[in-house]
């Protein structure tokens, strides 16, 4: 609510009580008021501390959640913005050897929510696997997949989405950015390292899509600051837009390359290969072998490739991919996924999600070029919102007047400064594998995990893999980097099985790396 000024001012009225000869003095300078004071910021939100237990692998584990924000600062120590967090801490544990993770989604300009509420977290809200999930009421249930049996969790939302808001001096130029959005979690991670005395735990960063952007470039960052990791975990990375579709059509040849093995595991998915193979696995082998071989070769040659190899390709392309051959002609053996999407099931009046493949989507006109909606993201964002609103309130006591908010595209992501300075100079796009080979290189302890979707057309797993291939990492450091692929899409976790496998890899993956 906004409180006007009265018409009759205070100095009006001043004016009436004051003796004639005080009234005629000049006033000081020093005491003539023109502009008003600055309001007052506001307090932080009171923090929500409750306590809970759940039963994992048989054994019960008391841990206590807390729902707070972190104060950011300038140079000048003045308040700049709130970032908020959820904590789930094991209760009565060593913390010099009980490891802490923050975990964060990307977006840019997504909150957290999804990692929070659908993957390691104490709590799961339960979706239909690979269809829409019907509306509420929703079921948010102990997660038996949680992490917190390994770590304690610190759940990070990005500054201008879920409850993190720019405040005091702060300006969306403080945070919108690859680089100021690296540094505000350092600043965060390092308070909040400092806050609860977890400078001798050991440390975990798990990213999810641009999370792992933000990720590979905070180990660098701190380790510059002088906090060392002993992991990340890099779920459906993110590391260098150079390798992806972000120039003209004929620009670079690698994105189709690098995007073909993930049409492949969506064709297989679907069904629509003939013969269809039997192993997965290893029909993608010859996948990744086709494309950065006779594929890449083909297309290298541009206008002048040759009848013979063009038809061979061709083949090629509509038996790993069930384009028709037609299709794969006309666009010049470039296909490009959103094209793939569609195309895929329009003869059942289908498209495939972007997010993940496994879901189906149902478009007014059925000979458009691309999808209408991702069908992925349509079928659970309602369940994921809903469930962590009444969670957070109701479960955890947590109350705010203003709205969590999901995602915040419109502020964030359309005000985000691509720029990034890292390795041999300033980007324009984001290219954070100099950062995690940097990183590793000054910690050779460092280790990595890579958690990779099979269905996943918005960060495919073969681009992760070239990348992850080409930073220049010291071949004696590449035994440090560890990879994982499951049988679904960007959110590995909506398939319960594969959310299960990737719970019993990353267990494995903590007991090495937190190992003394």
């Amino acid at each position: 609510m906004t409180f006007r000024t009265p018409a009759l001012s205070l100095a009006a009225v001043l004016l009436v009580f004051v003796p004639s000869a005080v009234a005629q003095a000049p006033a000081p300078a020093a005491t003539a008021v023109s502009e008003k004071a600055p309001a007052p910021e506001p307090p932080a939100p009171k923090p929500a501390v409750t306590h809970h237990k759940i039963t994992i692998g048989g054994a019960t584990i008391a841990y206590t959640a807390t729902a707070a924000t972190i104060d950011l600062k300038n140079d000048k120590q003045e308040l700049i913005g709130r970032m908020f967090y959820v904590a789930y801490t094991k209760d009565d544990a060593d913390a010099n050897t009980r490891p802490v993770t923050f975990l964060f989604n990307g977006g840019p300009g997504s909150s957290t929510i999804w990692l929070h509420m659908g993957s390691f977290g104490p709590v799961a809200v339960e979706t239909a696997d690979a269809q829409p999930t019907p509306p509420p009421p929703y079921t948010v249930a102990d997660n038996p997949d949680s992490l917190i049996d390994k770590t304690d969790l610190v759940f990070v939302d990005a500054m201008g989405t879920g409850y993190s808001r720019i405040a005091g001096k702060g300006e969306p130029k403080d945070f919108y950015g690859t680089d100021p959005d690296v540094e505000a979690f350092a600043q965060f991670i390092q308070r909040h390292v400092g806050d609860n005395g977890r400078w001798n735990s050991p440390k975990f960063l798990l990213g999810e899509s641009y999370g792992t952007t933000r990720a590979a470039a905070l180990l660098d960052s701190l380790e510059r600051k002088g906090m060392a990791f002993n992991g990340a975990v890099l779920v459906s990375s993110y590391l260098n837009a150079y390798d992806d579709f972000n120039g003209p059509a004929f620009s670079s040849d690698l994105p189709y390359e690098l995007y073909l093995p993930t049409m492949a595991a969506s064709a297989w998915y679907h069904d629509k290969l003939d013969p269809k193979p039997a192993d997965l696995a290893a029909f993608l082998t010859e996948v990744r072998q086709f494309a950065l071989g006779e594929y890449a070769h083909a297309l290298a040659q541009g206008s002048h490739l040759d009848a013979a190899e063009a038809n061979a390709v061709v083949a090629k392309l509509h038996r790993y991919t069930a384009m028709p051959e037609s299709l794969v002609r006309n666009a010049n053996l470039r296909i490009t996924p959103d094209r793939f999407e569609k195309e895929l099931l329009r003869g059942e009046r289908r498209t495939v999600g972007r997010l993940d493949a496994r879901f189906e989507g149902i478009d007014h006109d059925a000979a458009g070029e691309s999808p209408e909606y991702d069908a992925a993201d349509a079928a659970v964002s309602a369940a994921f919102v809903a469930a962590f609103n009444q969670y957070i309130r109701g479960t955890l006591k947590y109350e705010r007047d203003d709205l969590y908010k999901p995602s915040n595209y419109p502020e964030v992501g359309r005000n985000w400064d691509d720029h990034h300075r890292a390795g041999f100079g300033r980007h324009d796009m984001p290219d954070v594998a100099e950062d995690l080979r940097d990183a590793m290189s000054k910690n050779p302890h460092l280790k990595i995990f890579s958690a990779n979707g099979y269905f996943d057309f918005a960060t495919p797993f073969f681009e992760t893999e070239y990348t992850l291939a080409h930073m220049g990492l010291d071949p004696s450091l590449e035994k440090n980097i560890t990879f994982g692929y499951y049988q679904s899409g960007h959110m590995i976790y909506l398939h319960t099985p594969a959310r299960q496998q990737l719970k019993r890899d990353l267990a494995r993956f903590y007991d090495q790396a937190a190992a003394r």
